[in-house]
């Protein structure tokens, strides 16, 4: 777990310490429901719903509803093989060929295949269905994974409807980190050398009580002299 800011207080020190991170903690929620794609096979059809990020990358699948048949999801077959893993479903909500349509729901925590939490930024939403030995209706749509939430409401699309896209950060506290053992700072207090383990960050900024800049850097070792 990462957040892209924390700030805190060495204890008798009088300095401020700024963690400035790229990655924010959290749960995307989807939810649509299914329609026809005017296959011979309706109402049976397969679906898939997954992640991919601003470059096109897949990034982990949320939901598969797709076993014997899932070769005609082409595009999910694409994404999934170019990552190197055809038809990956780590984490994702998997089931047989659907025997209706219905609202669907699935979830997000932020990461990819390897469990490792993704960079903030823009993603995409991808979807997926067909009624048919062959290419169905297919769609996507972008969102934003950072430490604001973002609601999205897409228009109705092809087999797609009623879409709700929301993505909601995780807030956490100075105490939280601390309890879950995320770092350590040391030795506190000092006026000397002070050494940072745990979290990785991409920039460490230093202020005395007067608000005067001390250190910026991405060093885990700095001076406070």
């Amino acid at each position: 777990m990462t957040f892209k800011s924390l700030l805190l207080s060495t204890a008798l020190s009088l300095f401020l310490i700024s963690f400035l991170f790229a990655q924010t903690t959290g749960e995307l929620t989807v939810t649509v429901s299914t329609s026809s794609a005017g296959g011979n096979y309706s109402p049976k059809n397969i679906v898939a719903i997954w992640i991919e990020d601003d470059s096109g990358d897949f990034v982990k699948t949320l939901l598969a509803y797709a076993q014997n048949r899932k070769t005609h999801l082409n595009t999910w077959q694409a994404s999934t093989t170019s990552a190197g893993s055809p038809y990956n479903t780590v984490d994702a909500i998997t089931g047989a060929t659907k025997s209706s349509h219905g609202t669907r729901t699935c979830y997000w925590d932020g990461t990819d295949i390897t469990g490792a939490l993704v960079a903030d930024g823009s993603y995409k939403i991808r979807m997926e269905l067909t009624d048919k030995n062959s290419t169905g209706n297919f769609t996507s749509f972008s969102f934003s994974k950072g430490e604001e939430p973002e609601a999205i409401l897409p228009s109705n699309v092809p087999s797609f409807s009623s879409i709700s896209i929301n993505w909601v950060p995780e807030s956490t506290n100075l105490s939280d980190l601390k309890y879950n053992g995320m770092f350590k700072v040391y030795p506190n207090p000092t006026m000397g050398n002070i050494v940072i383990e745990g979290m990785s960050f991409i920039e460490l900024v230093v202020n005395n009580s007067k608000g005067e800049l001390i250190y910026k850097g991405d060093s885990k070792l700095f001076s406070l002299t």
